[in-house]
Parts: C-alpha cells; structure tokens; sequence
C-alpha cells in the first residue's frame, strides 16, 4: 500500500513537473496566436519582424536561463540570483510584447505562477507586486492624478499581491505537509522493515529457547521417570535372582519389578504429554510426597520420616510437580550413593515461600560449586543439575550441604503461587 502511494506521488510530480516546464512556452504560444487573430497592428507587415523576433527572444530567454539549467531539479528551488536574472528579463520581455499588444497579458502571467514555485515567500510577492504592476500599468499607462484613481490603480496591485501572495502561502503549507507525510511513510516502512527484522529474529531465538528447554525438560523426565524406574526394576532382579531357594522372597521381587515397570510407563507416557505426575492428581502435595517416602522406604529398606509445618494450602501445577519430582531425585540419589540408615523429609509452607528439606545421615560428600554440576560418564551428578534446572524454571534455589561421612541436607525454596483460576 505505502509502496503503491508513493509511487503515485512520484508519477504525480513528474507530470506536474513536465506541464509547469510547458506552461511558459504554452501562455507564449496562446498570446501569440491571439494577438495573429485580432490584432492588425503588432502584425503589420511592418511591425511583424520586430513582434516575431520579441516572441523568438522571449522563448530563447525561457529556454536559456529555465529550462535547460532547471531540467532534471524538479519544482525545487534554485539559487535566488539566476532565479532573479530569469524573472527580471521575463518581465522586460513581457512589458515590451505588451506595447505591442494587450492580449501578451496572458504571457506576462507566466510570473505570477512561476514567482509561487520558484522562489521563497518574500521574493515571491516581490515578483508577484512586479508582475501585477507590470499588467496593470504597461498596457493602460499610469492612472489620472486623482485620488479615485490612483486608489483603485494602487488597490488592483495590492489585491492581486494579496491574493497571489496567500495562495502562495497556502500552497506552500501543503507542500511541506506532503513533504512531511512522504517523510514520515518512509520513516515508517523503514521501521516496518525494521520490526519485521527483529520479530522474525525474536520468534528465531524464542523457538531455538523453546528447543533447549524442551529437551532439558525431557532430559528431567526421562532422568525421573525411566531411568529411575530401570534401576528401581533392576535392583528387584537382583534381589530375585539371589533369593536362593526362597520362591516367596523371589516372586516378591519379581511382582515389585513388574509393578515399577507399570508406574515408570505411566510416568514417562505423563512426562512426553506435560503432565504432571499421577500422584498428584489424586492427592495434595504433602500427602503425595509422604506416599512417595513410605514407598521409597520400603523398597529400600530406609527409615524415611516426613514432616509437615505450616498451614497446607494448594499452588500452581508446575510447582507442585517441581517439588514432588526434587522430592523424588533426592531420594533416588540417597539410595544410590549415601548409605543411609535414616532420612527426613519436611515441606514447609510460608507466607510467600515453600521449602522442602531432605536429610540423610549417609556418607555425605564434597558439594561441587554452584554451577558447576554435571553428569559424568556413570551418570552421576545428574540429579543435581536435574534439580537445580527445574527449580530455576520455576524461580526456585536449590542448596546443598554435605560433609563426607556426616550426611546431606538439600534445601529446595519455590515462591508460593496460587494455582490459576477455573478458565483462566
């Protein structure tokens, strides 16, 4: 649209361009051929070479200090001094045809219309008052010396420079206002342009963010989920295996081996749809993750206590599930490195902050500086860069604190924040 508006303008301005160049030559022609048709006196056989070689100077002055040194400038302005030279000759030749006869009055026009387009306002009513006097003076000569006569002579020039001089205002207003409208269609196509740039870079980076943390969210699910079940299940193998010659004790294990297998394909079939875990779609929080330490209790063989302080209330999904999945990783790692004999869980609900402490009286360890965590070739450490990455997805901290051969405590803080309201 703005691409088709301008080029309309453009085409615009170069017809304009092209008839305001003719116009001289035009009014030039018209008087000329008027004044062949009714005037007997500036045609006289006589009179003819002197009328002929007038209207010949009058298009050579056009020509020679117009058209040729404006040609490809447009309707802009020009430098004040060949403007001033060009208007003065146009109207010397002017006043001349006009002694010869009145019809080159439309000629003489050309300075009222060119005066408006070429030069600045106040040299503009100048050329114009010159102009106006020239109409109303050769022609007729000076008025009577009488006070009515000279009014009404003085009164035409005025009124003529008045009115010529306003519309010249007017006109020029409007030119800058275009000038100003095409200023600012470019400015905005340029910021347009612009914009679009930039949006298809933010909707670039965003999908490329939403990429990453996809897969890091799949990387925790998976983390949580399949690769906890898997060991869950091979632990109960093993157990089953070395059940010698205790059928009871090996099918006890191989019935929490099928049983782990059929909650780990539940999760993870949760986990690729953005679930959040099944326990807590039957039960609150804290009911879900005292569920979760009786269940981990017994497989393990790990006294595990759960606490409760403050006054329960229900949060938003994603951090509900944050805490529960933490809850999980942290026990899943005390059974796997601490060689614990107790454990203690205790989810307490502040006035803007939730924290869930987990406590093992294990081997303890070196805690790796914050940021600095990751898996090594066994797969350790991945709990912890799990956790931290959830907890920071949902604004959360994460603490550790371990001393080798004295125990674990990890603290995980989330703000508290209400789940969404029905169809919001």
């Amino acid at each position: 649209m703005f691409a088709t508006s301008r080029d309309d303008s453009v085409r615009w301005e170069r017809h304009s361009d092209i008839v305001f160049g003719v116009l001289p030559y035009f009014l030039l022609l018209l008087s000329t051929a008027l004044s062949l048709a009714h005037s007997k006196a500036a045609w006289d056989p006589g009179e003819r070479p002197i009328t002929l070689a007038l209207v010949g100077a009058a298009a050579a002055w056009i020509l020679g200090t117009f058209t040729l040194p404006a040609r490809g400038k447009g309707r802009g302005r020009y430098a004040q001094l060949p403007t001033a030279l060009y208007f003065a000759g146009l109207l010397g030749i002017s006043a001349v045809l006009l002694t010869r006869d009145q019809v080159f009055v439309l000629f003489a026009a050309t300075g009222f219309l060119q005066a408006l387009v070429l030069l600045p306002t106040l040299w503009a009513l100048v050329c114009v008052a010159a102009a106006s006097f020239l109409v109303n003076t050769v022609p007729n000569g000076f008025p009577e010396p009488t006070a009515a006569a000279v009014t009404r002579y003085l009164g035409g020039i005025a009124l003529q420079t008045a009115v010529i001089g306003w519309v010249n205002l007017l006109s020029r207003r409007l030119t800058e206002q275009h000038e100003q409208r095409k200023r600012t269609v470019a400015e905005l196509q340029e910021a347009l342009a612009e914009n679009a740039g930039l949006h298809a870079q933010l909707v670039a980076q965003a999908r490329e963010a939403g990429v990453h943390d996809e897969r890091q969210r799949m990387a925790g699910e998976i983390h949580d989920t399949l690769a906890q079940g898997l060991a869950g299940i091979i632990r109960q193998l093993e157990a089953a295996d070395h059940a010698d010659g205790d059928d009871q004790c090996r099918l006890r294990h191989l019935d929490a081996a099928r049983e782990l297998a059929r909650q780990s394909l539940s999760e993870a079939r949760r986990s690729v749809q953005a679930l959040r875990p099944g326990q807590l779609e039957t039960s609150p929080l804290p009911d879900a993750i005292a569920e979760l330490a009786g269940q981990w209790s017994a497989e393990h063989a790990i006294k595990a206590e759960f606490f409760l302080t403050g006054r329960a209330a229900p949060m938003h999904p994603k951090i509900e599930a944050t805490l529960y999945r933490v809850a999980q990783e942290a026990l899943a790692n005390i059974a796997k490195h601490a060689g614990a004999a107790r454990t203690g869980i205790t989810l307490s609900y502040m006035e803007d902050v939730v924290l869930l402490d987990v406590v093992d009286d294990g081997d303890g360890f070196a805690p790796p500086a914050v940021g600095t965590e990751a898996a090594t070739a066994d797969g350790s450490g991945l709990g912890l860069v799990a956790m931290r990455r959830r907890l920071h997805r949902v604004a959360g901290t994460l603490e550790i604190e371990s001393t080798p051969g004295e125990g674990t405590a990890i603290g995980a803080g989330v703000p508290f924040i209400p789940p969404p309201e029905a169809g919001a």
